[in-house]
C-alpha cells in the first residue's frame, strides 16, 4: 500500500470512519474509503499530511543516530578532514558548509570566536560543496591548498570573498596568498580531493542535513546559523555528559 493512501486511511480509522484493519482492504477501497472520508472530514488530510512528517521526522532522526554510533571516526576523525583550532581539543564542532553560502560567511567570525575563547577545541571542515560549479572549484581549491601548508588561510579569504566564489575569484585570493596557481590547479584533482567531497556528501545525507551550513557537536545536530553562545553551550554540554 503506498504511504499516502495508509496515511489517509490511519487518518480515517482514527475519526472512526473504517472499523476494518488495513490488511481487509484492498488499494481500490482505501481510495474509496479514503475519498469519502474526505469530502465529510476534510481536515483528514492535514492529519495524513502530519503522519507522514512524524514518520519522516522519525527515520531521519533513526538515520542520524546510525552515523553518529556507527560513523563517528569517520566523522570527527577523518584524516582527509582539515582540522583547525586544538587539534588535540577534547571537544570536536564538525562544519558542513559551502564558500557561496552567505549563512556560511555569517558562521565564519562565530567559529573564528569560540576558538579564540577555548583553546581546548578543534574544529573540523567538511567542504559540502552544495551551490553550483563555483562552490565546487573554491571547495577544490581550498582542500588542494592543503598541499602548501596554507589550507587556513585560504578558508578565511575564500569566506571573505565579496560576491560568489568562482573560478577568477578563488585564483585571484590564491595568488594574494601566494600560492603556486599551477600546483594548486593539478591538486584540485587529486583522489584525496575527491574523496572528500564524497564522504561530506554522505555524511550530510545520513544525518539529515539539507543545507549549510550544518554542525555536529557530540550528539547535537545544529543545521543553520548559530549564534556563538549557543555554540560554546554545545560544547559545555559535551563535557558536562563525559
Amino acid at each position: 500500500m503506498k504511504p499516502v493512501l495508509a496515511c489517509l486511511l490511519a487518518a480515517v480509522m482514527s475519526l472512526g470512519a473504517v472499523a476494518a484493519s488495513a490488511e481487509d482492504l484492498s488499494e481500490a477501497d482505501v481510495k474509496r474509503l479514503a475519498l469519502e472520508a474526505i469530502l465529510e472530514n476534510p481536515e483528514i488530510v492535514m492529519q495524513a499530511v502530519e503522519i507522514l512528517r512524524q514518520r519522516d521526522e522519525q527515520a531521519k532522526a533513526e538515520g542520524a543516530k546510525t552515523v553518529l554510533d556507527q560513523q563517528r571516526d569517520l566523522l570527527e576523525r577523518d584524516p582527509n578532514a582539515p582540522v583547525i583550532g586544538n587539534p588535540d581539543g577534547d571537544v570536536t564542532v564538525v562544519e558542513f558548509f559551502d564558500y557561496n553560502c552567505p549563512y556560511c560567511k555569517r558562521a565564519a567570525p562565530i567559529v573564528k570566536g569560540v576558538i579564540a575563547g577555548d583553546g581546548n577545541v578543534r574544529v573540523v571542515y567538511r567542504e559540502w560543496p552544495i551551490l553550483g560549479e563555483g562552490s565546487v572549484f573554491a571547495a577544490r581549491a581550498a582542500l588542494a591548498a592543503r598541499n602548501q601548508g596554507k589550507y587556513e588561510e585560504f578558508h578565511w579569504a575564500l569566506m571573505g570573498l565579496n560576491g560568489r566564489a568562482n573560478e577568477a575569484s578563488v585564483m585571484k585570493a590564491a595568488r594574494a596568498l601566494g600560492l603556486d596557481e599551477d600546483k594548486l590547479r593539478a591538486d584540485m584533482n587529486a583522489p584525496e580531493v575527491d574523496a572528500h567531497i564524497q564522504v561530506s556528501m554522505s555524511l550530510a545525507r545520513g544525518l539529515g542535513f539539507t543545507g549549510t551550513p550544518s554542525f555536529v557537536i557530540g550528539d547535537a545536530l545544529a543545521p543553520g546559523l548559530i549564534e556563538q553562545a549557543q555554540m560554546e553551550q554545545l560544547i559545555s554540554a559535551v563535557r558536562e555528559n563525559r
